[in-house]
């Protein structure tokens, strides 16, 4: 393959990502009102009654919200300003993109993600680990679906 179709397809990948993260960084917030916390508890106890979680799961389940939010905190804060939508707005402010920009922003979101990752992953196996076979199926279940409803 050619080198310049391979840099379109790299710089068209990264930028994905980059649309991707700060979307998912600036997007609808459910009407929680930014009260994270509130949001936390609220999802622990919903999550918690969908599971029967015991106090020692929903423990567990409270740790990896708390490593998730300070991730999803670490990716606003990485690249600068703290504010994703101004950074990509300026990578699109010239008559050309600022290629140089993007890669940084795309190199600062994947830094913060790699840093942030094993603490997630331990969080997770814990929660994940400490459930019973039929709490165990019902996440699976709830994944198959996408994500959609508890049923």
């Amino acid at each position: 393959m050619k080198n310049w179709i391979k840099r379109s397809l790299f710089g068209f990948a990264g930028l994905a990502v980059v649309a991707g993260s700060i979307a998912g960084c600036a997007g609808h917030r459910h009407g929680w009102n930014g009260n994270s916390a509130e949001f936390r508890a609220k999802m622990v106890e919903r999550v918690g009654s969908k599971l029967e979680l015991d106090a020692n799961q929903k423990q567990k389940l409270t740790v990896l919200a708390e490593k998730m939010q300070a991730q999803r905190e670490a990716m606003r804060g990485a690249g600068g300003s703290g504010d994703p939508r101004s950074q990509f707005k300026a990578l699109f402010a010239g008559n050309k993109l600022d290629q140089a920009g993007a890669a940084r922003l795309v190199d600062e979101k994947t830094a913060a993600v790699r840093a942030g990752s094993p603490e997630i992953i331990a969080a997770a196996a814990d929660f994940y680990d400490n459930l019973n076979a039929a709490q165990q199926q019902k996440v699976r279940d709830f994944m198959e679906r996408g994500g959609r409803r508890w049923n």
